[in-house]
């Protein structure tokens, strides 16, 4: 079952976020006291006191800034792989991302230009984890009509909030005095104002990470030698190759440092079910043996869906690729929030192939059950123990049959694009051979993931001690 609260404590909890989001409401470009640079033009206005209105969700106990905190990012306040809808008996089947540098994302198409301008075209761009979302503004509805999320029965219960709230005559100033008289083009013109409150509110988009300096040589911009180590390793294709995906060049619309190219990957997953030992918080919608989240090709995008069951589809199991800023403030992570870790995460990258055993289960209906005692798997596995021998449910998050389109890019797989042998004949990165990353090089990277935070304060004095340091 899904780690609930009760329900006094669970009121409670949104309250309190709620407090702390007010609070964040009134001067978020700026942190501080004082008129906002820029001013946010009437509709970003609108959009604003929308984000964190209560009253626009079916139980009048949540807003947008409940699941995406100013403080935390602009992503969720804790480390639950999925959060509470307004409906707190409700739980949803995705992880929440950060709202922060949304602004340059490109609609979804099938064949994508890469930003790196040297990969070819594919999957790229859109909102939500599926890409089905256009723009800024259609994101935004969407977890207003989610039965999982905001829980409102119609457009029109959330217009009529609106129309019954506090910035009603605001709205009307925003988008013309006439605005309630269409359902459909209220809905669509409160969409528009978080879309500008999104792109016009610098804390949106702040660039003020220890990164931020260090790319532009600013005072307090130097890394540390764990950092600086992180930083080469990042970009190191024959290594973690996460730049390959995590593309830091210029985008489309000019801005860089973005730490994503907008494309889609199969990464494999671990499924977030009870097959985890101790799991805190399995998606509940994973109790059901057939139930398959699969990215582009469904449930929630029906574009691409198989045409059979057991017709293999390369859309399948694709999500979209996050952009890297603040992910050292997350607690979960992949589009399922299996995993709790940046530590937890850069292993799996590493060791998805070479030892499955750490991160999926063994399947216990195989002939090949393993021999011998189960042996202690490290720390950050998702599985706590192995038993040598045993078969594991490799991918176990897709159906057999959409398993084909799993990234094998370095670190992973063969290391290259398919499931190939090398030229050299061999096979790294499968089952019992060595991981590319070593302990130290996990390390370092992980450290310079931490200067991707926003709100980075230079201290007078170099530090001296501390993980991340030498």
């Amino acid at each position: 079952m899904h780690r609930l609260l009760p329900l006094g404590v669970a009121l409670l909890a949104l309250a309190a976020c709620e407090g702390k989001s007010t609070a964040m409401m009134e001067n978020s470009s700026t942190g501080s006291a004082g008129p906002r640079k820029p001013p946010l033009s009437l509709g970003a206005q609108v959009g604003q006191l929308a984000f964190f209105d209560q009253n626009l969700s079916g139980g009048r106990n949540m807003s947008c800034a409940s699941c995406h905190d100013p403080q935390y990012a602009y992503g969720p306040p804790n480390s639950v792989s999925v959060q509470l809808g307004s409906d707190i008996t409700q739980t949803g089947v995705r992880a929440v991302p950060s709202l922060r540098y949304r602004e340059s994302t490109p609609a979804y198409s099938d064949d994508a230009p890469n930003p790196d301008g040297v990969t070819s075209n594919s999957p790229g761009g859109g909102f939500m984890w599926d890409g089905r979302a256009t723009t800024l503004a259609t994101q935004a509805g969407m977890p207003l009509l989610n039965p999982l999320e905001m829980n409102n029965a119609s457009k029109d219960a959330v217009v009529k909030a609106v129309r019954n709230g506090t910035y009603a005559g605001l709205f009307k100033q925003a988008f013309g005095a006439d605005v309630f008289n269409n359902t459909d083009a209220a809905f669509e013109a409160l969409g528009t104002a978080i879309q500008a409150l999104e792109t016009e509110d610098l804390s949106f988009h702040p660039y003020s990470s220890k990164y931020d300096l260090h790319v532009f040589n600013k005072v307090g911009g130097t890394l540390t030698p764990a950092e600086q180590r992180g930083e080469v390793v990042f970009h190191s294709t024959g290594v973690s190759n996460c730049s390959g995906c995590h593309y830091t060049g210029a985008n489309f619309n000019g801005n860089s440092g973005l730490m994503t190219d907008f494309t889609y990957q199969a990464l494999g997953a671990p499924r977030n079910d009870r097959s985890i030992p101790n799991n805190p918080d399995p998606i509940p919608a994973n109790n059901d043996p057939k139930y398959f989240d699969m990215g582009l090709c469904g449930p929630y995008r029906t574009d691409h869906m198989p045409a059979t069951p057991d017709t293999a589809n390369p859309y399948c199991g694709m999500f979209k690729v996050p952009g890297l800023r603040n992910v050292a403030t997350r607690g979960a992570f992949f589009h399922n929030g299996v995993l709790h870790s940046l530590d937890q995460v850069v292993n799996f990258y590493n060791t998805r192939d070479t030892n499955p055993e750490y991160w999926y289960p063994a399947n216990g209906n195989s002939s090949s059950d393993g021999t011998g005692t189960p042996q202690a798997n490290p720390s950050w596995a998702l599985q706590p123990t192995h038993v040598p021998g045993a078969t594991v449910s490799k991918y176990n998050d897709l159906p057999t049959s959409q398993q084909g389109s799993i990234d094998e890019e370095v670190p992973m797989g063969t290391g290259e694009g398919g499931d190939k042998t090398l030229a050299s004949g061999t096979r790294p990165r499968q089952p019992g051979s060595a991981p590319v990353m070593t302990p130290q090089q996990i390390a370092d990277l992980v450290c310079f993931l931490g200067t991707l935070s926003d709100g980075y304060q230079p201290s007078s004095a170099a530090p001296t001690t501390g993980r991340c340091v030498k």
